[in-house]
């Protein structure tokens, strides 16, 4: 991981000022969003550009909407210390592509996730495409990368946790599953989905189910039906 990075995008940009947790390096804007940056009292200096700077810095594909925010990576905390925080967790299985991470940092911000793990070594990075994609969600839920995958699914098992595993070939539904907030859900890889060793090492597979007209959803969508889910029985 880089020692820092853009994030770029009105909602991922004012979350990431608002993080005490952050390290801001230095701050770009075009002329109104400056304005309204200062209306809202940001507590940082801003430095006034224009949209073809801003482009230069993020990229030209990068859709910033007047604004560039350098920052180092969030400090990770360290997930034993989650256990028993009263929330699910989620465990990634080789889900690299940062817009689909980002997009659910974004849905688990919005049904109180307690944090996402994944392996280091088959883990999205955390850069501006992933900020962007959860706009915002980034600063609220822990990002939480780990040696080992395995060895991290049987200590939560030690701690109690019930590992659930979204398999397209379950035959267990969602709805028919028995989960509360002891339980950690694992999502594997689109395409591919979850490895034959992290599928064997969860104690119930549950699949969403759908129309034959599809085959599978994107592993993004996938979460927020099931993180809807587990938010309602809570609530």
């Amino acid at each position: 991981m880089s020692n820092h990075y853009w994030i770029y995008g009105w909602h991922a940009a004012v979350a990431a000022l608002q993080n005490p947790e952050r390290d801001i390096r230095q701050v770009f804007a075009t002329r109104n969003v400056a304005a309204r940056l200062s209306e809202m009292n940001m507590p940082i200096g801003i430095q006034e550009t224009t949209p073809e700077q801003l482009a230069k810095r993020v990229g030209e594909d990068a859709v910033h909407q007047g604004i560039a925010v350098e920052v180092a990576p969030l400090p990770e905390p360290n997930w034993q210390g989650l256990l028993g925080c009263g929330k699910p967790l989620v465990l990634l299985d080789q889900i690299t592509d940062p817009h689909n991470v980002g997009a659910i940092l974004r849905t688990a911000a919005a049904f109180d996730i307690g944090a996402v793990i994944a392996p280091k070594d088959h883990a999205a990075p955390e850069n501006g495409v992933m900020a962007k994609s959860a706009s915002g969600g980034l600063e609220v839920v822990p990002y939480i990368t780990v040696t080992n995958l395995a060895a991290t699914m049987a200590e939560l098992k030690e701690a109690h946790y019930w590992l659930a595993g979204l398999d397209g070939h379950a035959k267990q539904t969602l709805s028919q599953a028995t989960l509360g907030n002891d339980t950690a859900l694992v999502l594997g890889a689109e395409g591919k989905g979850l490895r034959r060793l992290t599928r064997e090492a969860c104690d119930l597979l549950i699949t969403i189910p759908m129309s034959p007209q599809m085959e599978s959803l994107n592993v993004s969508n996938a979460a927020a039906i099931a993180f809807h889910h587990l938010f309602s029985l809570r609530s």
